[in-house]
């Protein structure tokens, strides 16, 4: 009997312990739940703290990446910009050299124009008769003034018996002819001079006209 109640008390120890067991387990898992929850919680609140903070970095790059296509956009418009210039430039380097050799092509012009006056003196006193040495003394210096003119780049304008052209010849007098071609100078009355590729003075002529 003793023996009996013995290992019922014991039994009840046992199951005293047993059920302290669960009761502690049973609250260290609604602990250990809290303890987690409360984990979850504060790495969601990490993570969303995160993706804000990348959301404003992709505000950032995008911000950025608008910024650098707009510097790219006005630098290649400052490169277009230098190029039209560069080429502006060159144009107006070459239209400047081409003034300057014309200028300098033709730089005696003025000069040769009032030289001709005195050169056709000498030409009209050439067909004056007169003393044969003074003659001869002209017709040096004609041919001398010739030579000069020469060189220079001065030609005389063909005009008798030559097609009538504008770019060349004056038509001071219009006449019929039968021996001339209509449209042709049948008579030179002043002398023409070409300077270079350039005239310098028109030949005064009389043009057929039938």
């Amino acid at each position: 009997m003793l023996k009996y109640l013995k290992n019922t008390i014991l039994d009840r120890e046992l199951l005293h312990k047993f059920f302290k067991k669960l009761e502690k387990g049973a609250r260290m898992t609604d602990e250990n739940k809290s303890e987690t929850e409360v984990e979850t919680q504060d790495i969601q609140e990490k993570y969303y703290e995160l993706l804000e903070e990348l959301a404003l970095k992709d505000e950032e790059i995008t911000q950025l990446k608008e910024d650098l296509e707009k510097q790219e956009n006005e630098t290649q418009e400052y490169i277009a910009l230098s190029q039209r210039l560069q080429a502006d430039f060159e144009n107006f380097k070459k239209i400047t050299d081409k003034q300057n050799k014309e200028i300098i092509k033709f730089a005696n012009e003025n000069i040769i124009k009032e030289f001709l006056d005195c050169y056709e003196d000498f030409g009209r006193a050439l067909e004056i008769e007169n003393d044969k040495d003074l003659q001869e003394g002209v017709e040096l210096i004609y041919n001398k003034f010739k030579d000069i003119l020469t060189k220079e780049g001065v030609e005389e304008i063909p005009a008798k018996g030559e097609k009538f052209d504008l770019n060349k010849h004056e038509a001071l007098m219009v006449q019929k002819s039968d021996d001339v071609e209509n449209g042709y100078v049948i008579d030179e009355l002043m002398k023409g001079y070409m300077y270079k590729d350039k005239v310098l003075k028109y030949s005064k002529v009389i043009v057929c006209k039938k």
